[in-house]
C-alpha cells in the first residue's frame, strides 16, 4: 500500500517569543493609538474618531466581536458534534491487521505511581512481541531511575534515558522516544493514565478503514474522580464537554484539532515526516494539531477512553492550567508569524476555525475579568459611565453574547454530564462562574510567564497520585476545598 506523505510545511518552533515581524505589529498597535488620543487630546485630530473614549471604544468593539465569535463556534461544533456518525462495531481479534506498537511513557518524579503505571499499561489487550514500551525517564531523576531498578519490567518495556538539556519539557522527551520508535503506530501516555485495555486494538481498526491522510486518532479522556470535590466536578464538566462535544465537532468539521495531551494515537512514519512535537511548546499536543492540520492531514476520534486524575487541589490546577494556556498563546504566536501563508495552508474555514479556538481561548479568559468589571461598573455607576465606551451597537451585542453566552456554556457542560453519567456534578454548573474567575487567574499567570524570558518554556510540574482511586478522596492529602462525598451530598 502507498504511504502518503504530509506535504512538507516548514516548521517553526516556540523557542522565539516573537518574530520580527510580530514585535513590530504589537509595537505599532500598541503606540499608534496612543499617540492617536495624545494628538486628539490637543486637537489635532478629531476626538470622536480618535481620542481616548473613542480608542477604548473600537478596542472594546473589537473584543466583543471575537467573543461572540467564540461563543458562536462553540454552538456551531456542539450541533455538528450531534450529527457524528455513530464509531463502527470492532472486529475481532484474529481478523484485525496488527501492526508493531511504541508506546511512549514520558515520566518525571512519579516514582509513587510507578507500579500502578507499569500494572495498567500491562493490561492493554494487545500481543506483547508487537509491543515496544518507552518509559522516558530524565537522566538526573534519581527518584524515578531508582524505583523503576526495584520493579522488574515486562520484555517488552525499556527505560529510555532523557539527556539533561534545555528546555526541559514533555515533548522534548516524546522526541527522544520518537527516535527510537520501531513501531508502525505509537501512542503516548502520561504517568496516572488508566487506558481502555482495548484501545490500541481500536485504534488499529480505526487507522485500517480510514483515509491515508488520517495521520492521528485521539481517544476520549475522562476523570476517574469527578466527584472528589467540587473542583474536580468543574474540571470533569469542563473535559465532558470538550471531548464529548467539541472535539467531534471539529473532525466533523475538518477542522483543525487541538489535540489532547495523552492518548493520541499515530501513524509514526508521518508524525516523524512532520517533525514530531515542539521541544518548546509547553502545550505541544495543541500546537502538533495545527501542523497536521497544516499539512493537510487530519485527525479522528474513536470511540474508547483513558481515565486520568482531575486535579483536587487549587494550586496544582492553577500551575497545570496555567501551563495549558501559555501553550496556547505560544501556539498561537509560531502559527501567525506568517498569517498569508497559514490562510493559505489551511483554507479561510479552518484558518477562522484556528483564530477562534487557539486564539480565541486565551483571549476570552484575558478579557472576562475586563467585562466583569465593566459590568459591576455598570451596576454601581449607572448607565451613563459605562455607555461612552459602549455604543448602542457593541452594548446590545455585549448584552446578547453574555445571556446568551453563559446559558450556552452551561447548557453544553449540563448536556455533556448528563452524556458522560455525571448527573452529581451538574447542580455544581449552577456555581461554575468561580471555576471561569480561577481560570482567568491562570491565564493572567500564564501571560506573565511568556512575558518572563526565564519562566517562557518553564514546564511546571502536575503532581499526581493526590487521589488513588474515585471513593478514596477522605484517603488523600487535606484539599484546598473541602471534599464531598461521590454521591455528591
Amino acid at each position: 500500500m502507498t504511504v502518503v506523505k504530509p506535504d512538507r510545511v516548514v516548521r517553526e518552533n516556540a523557542k522565539e517569543f516573537l518574530s520580527t515581524g510580530q514585535g513590530r505589529f504589537l509595537l505599532t498597535i500598541g503606540t499608534v493609538p496612543v499617540l492617536c488620543a495624545v494628538l486628539a487630546g490637543v486637537g489635532l485630530l478629531p476626538a470622536s474618531i480618535f481620542g481616548l473614549t473613542a480608542v477604548l471604544t473600537w478596542l472594546i468593539a473589537a473584543i466583543t466581536v471575537m467573543y461572540v465569535g467564540v461563543v458562536g463556534y462553540k454552538v456551531v461544533l456542539v450541533a455538528a458534534s450531534m450529527r457524528e456518525p455513530p464509531a463502527p462495531h470492532m472486529r475481532s481479534l484474529d481478523s484485525l491487521p496488527l501492526r508493531t506498537y511504541t508506546i511512549l511513557v514520558p515520566v518525571y518524579k512519579e516514582a509513587a505511581i510507578l507500579g500502578q503505571l507499569i500494572s495498567n499499561l500491562d493490561q492493554l489487550n494487545y500481543p506483547r512481541n508487537l509491543l515496544q514500551v518507552l518509559v522516558l525517564v530524565e537522566d538526573d531523576d534519581d527518584e524515578t531511575i531508582t524505583a523503576l531498578a526495584d520493579i522488574t519490567l515486562p520484555d517488552h518495556f525499556e527505560i529510555v534515558l532523557v539527556p539533561e538539556s534545555f528546555p526541559r519539557t514533555k515533548p522534548k522527551a516524546c522526541n527522544v522516544g520518537l527516535a527510537q520508535a520501531v513501531g508502525e503506530y505509537c501512542v503516548i501516555y502520561d504517568a496516572e493514565d488508566r487506558t481502555d485495555p482495548d484501545q490500541l486494538l481500536a485504534a488499529v481498526e480505526a487507522f485500517s478503514t480510514a483515509p491515508r491522510d488520517v495521520v492521528c486518532v485521539q481517544a476520549e479522556l475522562q476523570y476517574f474522580n469527578p466527584s472528589t470535590n467540587v473542583l474536580t466536578r468543574w474540571f470533569a464538566a469542563e473535559y465532558a464537554c470538550n471531548f464529548s462535544l467539541v472535539l467531534p465537532g471539529l473532525t466533523r468539521l475538518n477542522a483543525p484539532v487541538p489535540l489532547g495531551g495523552t492518548s493520541n494515537h499515530f501513524r509514526t512514519r508521518m508524525l516523524r515526516d512532520l517533525g514530531g512535537w515542539d521541544g518548546y511548546n509547553v502545550t505541544e499536543d495543541a500546537d502538533l494539531g495545527m501542523w497536521i492540520a497544516r499539512a493537510r492531514q487530519r485527525v479522528a476520534i474513536i470511540d474508547s477512553v483513558t481515565w486520568e486524575e482531575a486535579n483536587s487541589r487549587v494550586g496544582n490546577w492553577v500551575r497545570q492550567r496555567s501551563r495549558w494556556i501559555k501553550g496556547y498563546i505560544q501556539t498561537y504566536l509560531v502559527h501567525m508569524r506568517h498569517p498569508v501563508l497559514l490562510l493559505r495552508q489551511l483554507g479561510f474555514r479552518n484558518f477562522l476555525s484556528f483564530q477562534l479556538v487557539v486564539g480565541g481561548t486565551p483571549l476570552t479568559l484575558l478579557a472576562n475579568p475586563v467585562f466583569w468589571s465593566l459590568t459591576a461598573a455598570y451596576v454601581v455607576l449607572g448607565q451613563q459611565w459605562v455607555s461612552d465606551v459602549f455604543p448602542t451597537p457593541v452594548f446590545y451585542l455585549g448584552v446578547t453574547s453574555m445571556i446568551v453566552g453563559n446559558f450556552a456554556t452551561l447548557w453544553f457542560q449540563m448536556a455533556a454530564c448528563m452524556k458522560r453519567g455525571l448527573y452529581p456534578s451538574v447542580k455544581w454548573l449552577l456555581v461554575v462562574p468561580a471555576y471561569w474567575a480561577l481560570m482567568s487567574i491562570a491565564a493572567f499567570k500564564a501571560l506573565s510567564q511568556l512575558l518572563n524570558p526565564r519562566l517562557r518554556h518553564h514546564w511546571e510540574k502536575t503532581t499526581h497520585g493526590l487521589v488513588i482511586e474515585e471513593g478514596a478522596a477522605d484517603r488523600a492529602h487535606p484539599l484546598d476545598i473541602p471534599a464531598m462525598n461521590p454521591a455528591g451530598t
